[in-house]
């Protein structure tokens, strides 16, 4: 079977953007995107759109909308694609099977959203139905509330995190100001993150408002093909893997990723690798606590011991992995739709060597995880420079 490559991609800068619609949006993403794909709009066979939206926008029917910001588009068929937070892996999932089916040839992914078009109390409740609502609906502190519980419930049973907490937010924080996309390059150091203060309140739990990502609008766009484009560097999926979890916390241990455990074993056997062979990791920090359990999930460290990681240094920019050079959500930001393919952007350009100041020395093999929910839906991808 033909192995689909990255050719092309695009990114927006992510934060508040005011005077960007849906459209802009994804013009912003896709040209550059294009661009560097060699490509025209017209050599695009499917365009796979993802976002989340769940109310942050009235407009609906997405997909529609890549004809409307770029009429070279008008015939060509799209799709929209949702799946909470994982929504911009869901999205290339899809193109990635339709390209190995031999349906099309060269597959256009975007991801985007607009959420700061509501006030803050509104933006909670529409994350909320990323939970199960029937038991978790109306949770005080909103997504923050449902992981300050497994920061307490981790912390009740293996001891105060605080600490390792604050190291992951400083260090996401530290790399994010090398990201020119970032939503936020500002180095506040670990002391800050791990002092509650007016800039920095205790939202729910365990948690400050420093261990939770940004709400961020953006768009990040791909074009992928079963060929590599001419005279550039081969960027490929070695591996990828889907895993789902109980979406109902109340019917597993909150404190255990085993969704997204058994993604990373299924992705490394797949590519015949060890963990130790990867470069660098771009992981889903949406909290600090969820970057904690995924270094046990990824293999890092048994359950419980995810400290010793980040305050050994093995995550940092010159640490033995690398986790989240581009800042991660925390700095990057966290526009739903457009997380996924955002995270692919940032090891596209690592295994290119196109990273800039973000650039990991001769990496060569990199991971993306990226979930839904409190690690329901946990897409891996392994990609390789070649």
């Amino acid at each position: 079977m033909s192995v689909p490559h990255i050719i092309g991609w695009g990114h927006t800068q992510f934060g508040k953007l005011d005077q960007s619609d849906l459209e802009q949006l994804f013009r912003d993403a896709v040209k550059p995107a294009l661009e560097r794909a060699g490509s025209t709009a017209e050599e695009i066979d499917g365009i796979f759109v993802g976002t989340f939206n769940g109310g942050f926008v009235p407009q609906d029917f997405s997909a529609s909308l890549a004809a409307v910001a770029m009429p070279e588009f008008r015939h060509t068929p799209a799709v929209r694609l949702e799946n909470a937070c994982a929504t911009g892996s869901a999205a290339i999932w899809a193109a990635l099977d339709t390209l190995q089916s031999g349906r099309i040839k060269r597959a256009l992914v975007v991801g985007f959203e607009k959420m700061n078009t509501l006030p803050g109390a509104q933006i909670g409740d529409v994350l909320l139905k990323c939970s199960y609502v029937k038991e978790e609906a109306g949770q005080p502190g909103g997504f923050a509330g449902i992981f300050g519980d497994i920061a307490r419930n981790y912390f009740e049973r293996f001891g105060d995190q605080s600490d390792a907490l604050a190291a992951i937010a400083a260090k996401n924080h530290r790399n994010g100001v090398d990201n020119p996309y970032a939503h936020m390059r500002r180095d506040v150091g670990f002391d800050f993150c791990r002092h509650a203060s007016d800039k920095n309140p205790v939202v729910a739990g365990p948690l400050k408002r420093s261990d939770c990502s940004l709400v961020s609008d953006g768009a990040a766009a791909l074009v992928l093909s079963l060929e590599p484009r001419s005279g550039h560097t081969a960027i490929r999926w070695r591996a990828r893997a889907q895993i789902n979890e109980f979406l109902p916390l109340s019917r597993r241990d909150p404190t255990q990723f085993v969704g997204a455990a058994m993604a990373w074993n299924q992705g490394l056997r797949d590519a015949n690798l060890s963990l130790t062979d990867l470069h660098l990791v771009e992981t889903h920090d949406c909290f600090t606590i969820a970057e904690l359990l995924e270094y046990e999930a990824m293999g890092l460290a048994p359950q419980g011991q995810g400290a010793r990681v980040i305050l050994d240094g093995v995550t940092t920019k010159d640490g033995l992995l690398p986790v989240n050079p581009s800042g991660g959500l925390k700095s990057r930001g966290h526009p739903i739709g457009a997380t996924g393919v955002s995270q692919h952007v940032m090891l596209a350009m690592q295994l290119a060597g196109e990273a800039g100041a973000m650039q990991i020395p001769n990496a060569a093999l990199g991971a993306v995880f990226n979930m839904g929910g409190a690690a329901v839906a946990n897409y891996l991808s392994i990609l390789e420079a070649a």
